[in-house]
């Protein structure tokens, strides 16, 4: 059986849709980076912390996973205030960014550690639009302040990778690891 270390509703819906079965035992990890950390080590150290924090009987094999957005080097995690989310928007507008989700498979005292990356890219954006973004509840749980399934998709021109990984887990990846060790 899998285990997944989170709460978010994307990612158990992403594991539903795909017809993975899991049961969610929630983390409580401080996602806040590190100082000098770089988004593929703060994502990959987050997916560990997640796996490690929630307990595994010997039949089970747990995930864990974090996302984040960045560009030019930062980290765009949840924001936290409406100007957050704001600010963050007009990094993104008219911009190519990168959206990684580290992931941390654990089964007995084995780790299955790896990353996914997919590259999106934002049209040019309006104040307006801005702030109708920022006024819906859609910014706020969400790295990058935004949904590519919701009011972002309208701004959202072009991806290169996994569609999924946006959303919240490279269900892909996932598979392929679970495959390798003999549990799907």
């Amino acid at each position: 059986m899998l285990v997944l270390a989170s709460q978010s509703p994307r990612r158990q819906e992403i594991l539903r849709n795909a017809g993975i079965d899991y049961i969610v035992r929630a983390s409580g990890v401080d996602e806040a980076a590190l100082e000098g950390e770089t988004p593929e080590q703060h994502v990959r150290r987050l997916a560990v912390a997640k796996a490690m924090s929630v307990t595994c009987a010997e039949d089970e094999v747990v995930l864990g996973a974090d996302t984040t957005v960045t560009i030019d080097g930062q980290i765009l995690g949840k924001p936290e205030s409406p100007e957050e989310a704001g600010r963050m928007l007009r990094l993104l507008a008219g911009q190519e960014h990168c959206v990684i989700t580290g992931i941390c498979l654990r089964s007995g005292g084995s780790l299955v550690i790896d990353s996914e990356c997919t590259r999106v890219r934002f049209v040019a954006m309006t104040e307006e639009e801005i702030a109708a973004c920022v006024a819906s509840p859609e910014p706020y749980d969400k790295a990058g302040g935004y949904a590519i399934q919701g009011l972002a998709s309208r701004f959202i021109d072009r991806i290169e990778g996994c569609y999924c990984n946006v959303v919240g887990l490279p269900v892909a990846l996932v598979s392929k690891h679970l495959r390798r060790m003999g549990h799907l």
